[in-house]
């Protein structure tokens, strides 16, 4: 097990998990009032990404390495898309809450990918999964819009 292709997975993930955090704050406010009981469970998302991202900068620790603690290209590219598509949009909560689904499919493909690799050793790999289980919860929550409604 190279122990920089660890490292570097790692950062990838941390990166997915601060644009995670970073998209979390454009939902703030635009889909209370359609979705009221979505709330506990977007603070419950929040709550777990904080959770996630440290526990991810830990392991990078652990390993000797720095944490990249910016986001990735591609999600400030995906929040500004965001942003313009909601600025066009008739129904911003439907719009936000799907970005959510987006950004949540694509972190949970990263997170397989990641597992896939072979690059992560063992304990990081357990950490991995069990945020890939997280992910694909809140992910459940959030793709049945129809449930959510007042």
């Amino acid at each position: 097990m190279n122990n920089q292709k660890t490292l570097s997975v790692l950062n990838d993930l941390l990166n997915i998990t601060n644009d995670r955090i970073q998209g979390f704050s454009k939902v703030e406010d635009k889909v209370w009032e359609q979705y009221p009981l979505l709330r506990a469970d977007y603070d419950t998302m929040v709550s777990q990404s904080h959770t996630m991202k440290n526990q991810l900068t830990n392991l990078i620790t652990e390993r000797g390495g720095t944490p990249d603690q910016s986001g990735s290209a591609a999600g400030a590219i995906h929040r500004a898309w965001i942003d313009v598509k909601n600025s066009f949009s008739a129904d911003k909560a439907d719009t936000t809450i799907g970005n959510v689904v987006y950004g949540e499919s694509a972190a949970i493909d990263a997170y397989q990918d990641a597992l896939d690799s072979g690059d992560l050793c063992p304990e990081s790999s357990r950490v991995v999964l069990d945020q890939l289980h997280q992910l694909k919860a809140s992910h459940d929550k959030f793709e049945n819009l129809e449930d959510l409604k007042n």
